[in-house]
């Protein structure tokens, strides 16, 4: 498949603007956010929710970009190179949100995100419960239960979440929501796996805690508990009819129209590793020529120094990453299906961007193993790539399903 990856106009003045937010409003208070953790970014979320906000209401207004979700990745590229825990604290619907805009009614996505895109009120969040302390890579064992109170028309929510982005957020600020993964009939497997919208505030969702985390700290990674939490019946996404599955597929709609969320999501992950990354490797090669360290792109492999191959493979590694994700977010633009391209990306990116910042440190030595230097921040916030939105492990295994055409019963 041909693919343009030239950027438009509107694409390279999306990339100059938010590589400006991350110089500017963003690099500044990384490291307080990253030694205060769990403390509220109040002044970056204010000037998002007055200031950068109104650029992609605007955008959304005006309809997709030329470049669609390639846009959206430069964006999120940008901002990670600035700091990818603060990207991940913005007030924006999210994770949550690409669930409802991927499964939702019109009328759930105008109730749900709307608030979003108002002029004036306050910073929202939006986020989704899926992982359990039983059920992590294999949604599919989710053990949250739904339950259809028949006199009220009420779900009853029952069970624990772990490990949600923006949980604290989003379960905790009016106009916030937390999109939620339950089973409505255990028996049917994945056929019976149903996500459910639950406002901020709802009575029996409850904010356990948050963790404390190797990297990403500045963003709210929460455990959630659901006992009796009854939300609305339409706000449920998607249909409540539960199919039982076939055993000649390799899925089923409810299921797949819920797992859907990972294939739009997961090039936003693969572009948030991009960004740490590139970081890294953008530090190194000014702090390399700096100290006189000449890089000599064009020479000879026997002529190169082990240092000049290292970043030279380091250079390779993000913009094979870049591509991928690029390619991903592109058939997404164009209506097509990218499971596949997703993984790809996700899994690619989540690898290189591990391998670049682990060797940004080892380049610089003792300076870039200190906190004097960012450097051995992005490792620590490089490795959630390779975990969350799937592991590289799981990724991999959808590539291979995907590539061979083999169910996940004939390939675990």
């Amino acid at each position: 498949m041909a693919i343009d990856f030239e950027p438009t106009p509107s694409t390279l003045d999306a990339r100059d603007y938010y590589n400006q937010v991350a110089r500017e409003q963003m690099r500044p208070i990384s490291r307080k956010y990253d030694v205060e953790e769990h403390t509220l970014p109040v002044e970056w979320v204010d000037w998002y929710w007055e200031t950068g906000r109104k650029r992609a209401v605007t955008t959304a207004k005006l309809g997709e970009p030329a470049d669609g979700m390639i846009q959206v990745c430069v964006q999120v590229e940008e901002l990670c190179w600035g700091d990818a825990a603060l990207y991940l604290r913005m007030p924006t619907p999210a994770l949550g949100g690409s669930a409802v805009s991927a499964a939702g009614t019109p009328e759930q996505r105008q109730r749900f995100l709307s608030a979003f895109r108002a002029e004036g009120g306050h910073p929202i969040w939006g986020a989704m419960a899926i992982t359990e302390p039983g059920a992590g890579s294999d949604a599919a064992a989710i053990q949250a239960t739904a339950e259809l109170d028949e006199s009220t028309g009420e779900w009853i929510l029952n069970g624990n979440k772990i490990f949600c982005t923006a949980g604290e957020g989003a379960s905790q600020h009016e106009g916030g929501f937390v999109v939620v993964w339950a089973t409505v009939d255990r028996s049917a497997g994945r056929a019976g796996i149903k996500s459910f919208v639950v406002p901020a505030g709802t009575p029996g969702m409850t904010l356990v805690g948050c963790e404390k985390k190797l990297g990403i700290r500045a963003s709210d990674t929460a455990t959630l508990l659901l006992e009796s939490c009854r939300v609305p019946q339409e706000n449920l996404l998607g249909s409540a009819e539960v199919k039982k599955r076939d055993p000649k597929k390799t899925g089923d709609k409810g299921f797949k129209g819920a797992m859907a969320t990972f294939d739009a999501s997961r090039p936003i992950v693969a572009a948030m590793a991009v960004g740490v990354g590139r970081a890294a490797l953008d530090f190194t090669l000014e702090e390399l020529a700096r100290q006189g360290v000449e890089l000599r792109w064009d020479a000879g492999l026997h002529e190169q120094s082990a240092v000049e191959r290292d970043l030279i493979e380091m250079q390779a590694e993000l913009q094979a990453a870049r591509l991928l994700t690029w390619r991903a977010a592109r058939m997404i633009s164009q209506g097509k299906t990218n499971n596949l391209e997703a993984s790809m990306a996700k899994a690619k990116a989540g690898l290189a961007v591990t391998r670049i910042t682990q060797k940004a440190v080892q380049l610089l030595g003792p300076p870039g193993y200190s906190t004097k230097l960012f450097v051995e921040k992005w490792m620590r916030d490089a490795k959630i790539n390779d975990i969350y939105e799937g592991t590289q492990q799981i990724n991999q295994l959808i590539v291979a399903r995907r590539i061979l055409d083999y169910p996940s019963s004939m390939l675990r």
